[in-house]
């Protein structure tokens, strides 16, 4: 039995989950009419503060319909440079919107408001406009950090006056809700859009949902028609979602405090080393001596999954299917490894 640590979207969905699955009232949802999206959709929007809300197969999708939506071929938007938008949305925004990435500088989750700024672009005869600025809570790159939420009165006031929309891609912004004890608004009333996923810590086994006004949303569904995210009888993924909302979020709690034992153990290890500030929720970045693909091979012999990200960086993450012997049996293993055996 491995334990798998490679991400939290290889969770299965709970027997509770299946029931509703199976259960779920159903209708045709490309028509509006599937009665267990509709009240998904009704729930995600008076969580997150905004009008209206869209279920979409995963969070690249949401990620990019909102692109879409809030730009036009040839504009600019700004991601920071560690970006899911960035990195792993296969150029997403070039291919489907027809816009120029750019990027302003972050470190361990942390940047500043004149590195945003100075990146913002005014359209004139030779560069094009700045229309959209991204943001990202937890973010996956800068190792699971927050966006405080005291920051973002300040984003906002930014992209008032720079005439730009805000998005935010909060595909695990629960684990920052349940971090900082508060509700996810204290972030998604400042933004224009925001998109939730289902598929990580909430262990549903598909799903995102992006959120806004009523014409953004509306315009929204044109697009997730255009990419092929239009479902029929989708109610049986949306009833794993209303279980996850119900039953799934207060226990991120659990993989926080697991994520962050972990981290404290695999840091006092030698031929690794952990920014324990930065294990902030359920994700441990690890920085390896040796190149980090052999020891994720050595990992792999003694029964732990995990991710080498980059040449010297391994990726952990916690979630419900890891419990507290698993981590004892992952540390034990880093051990081994630390100490120089394969197997």
């Amino acid at each position: 039995m491995h334990i798998d640590l490679r991400s939290d979207t290889v969770t299965l969905p709970t027997p509770a989950m299946r029931r509703a699955m199976a259960e779920a009232e159903l209708g045709d949802d490309v028509y509006g009419e599937d009665p267990t999206v509709n009240r998904l959709q009704e729930r995600v929007a008076e969580l997150l503060e905004h009008e209206a809300a869209l279920f979409t197969p995963s969070g690249t999708m949401a990620n990019e319909i909102a692109i879409k939506v809030w730009t036009q071929p040839g504009d600019a938007i700004l991601v920071d440079a560690e970006s899911h938008i960035l990195h792993y949305e296969l150029a997403g925004p070039a291919v489907i919107s027809g816009v120029q990435v750019e990027t302003y500088l972050i470190t361990d989750g942390a940047f500043t408001l004149g590195d945003i700024e100075a990146r913002i672009r005014i359209a004139d005869d030779h560069t094009p406009g700045t229309r959209l600025l991204c943001l990202e809570n937890t973010h996956n790159r800068c190792g699971g950090t927050i966006l405080p939420p005291e920051r973002m009165p300040e984003l906002r006031a930014l992209a008032d006056r720079s005439r730009l929309k805000l998005h935010l891609d909060g595909a695990r912004l629960f684990n920052a809700a349940v971090a900082l004890v508060v509700s996810p608004q204290v972030w998604t009333r400042y933004v224009d859009s925001v998109m939730i996923a289902f598929s990580k810590g909430l262990c549903c086994p598909v799903g995102s949902v992006l959120a806004g006004s009523r014409e953004f949303i509306r315009e929204a569904h044109r697009v997730r028609k255009l990419l092929g995210g239009g479902m029929r009888q989708v109610g049986v993924l949306a009833a794993a979602c209303l279980v996850a909302l119900d039953t799934m979020i207060d226990r991120l709690a659990e993989d926080h405090a697991r994520a962050k034992r972990l981290a404290e153990a695999i840091a006092e290890m030698s031929g690794f080393s952990v920014n324990l500030q930065t294990v902030q929720t359920n994700i441990v970045y690890v920085r390896t001596e040796r190149p980090a693909i052999e020891v994720e091979r050595a990992l792999a012999e003694q029964g732990v999954l995990c991710i080498a990200l980059d040449p010297h960086r391994l990726r952990l993450v916690t979630h419900k299917d890891i419990d507290d012997r698993a981590i004892d049996d992952a540390i034990a293993a880093f051990r081994r490894v630390s100490r120089g055996g394969q197997g």
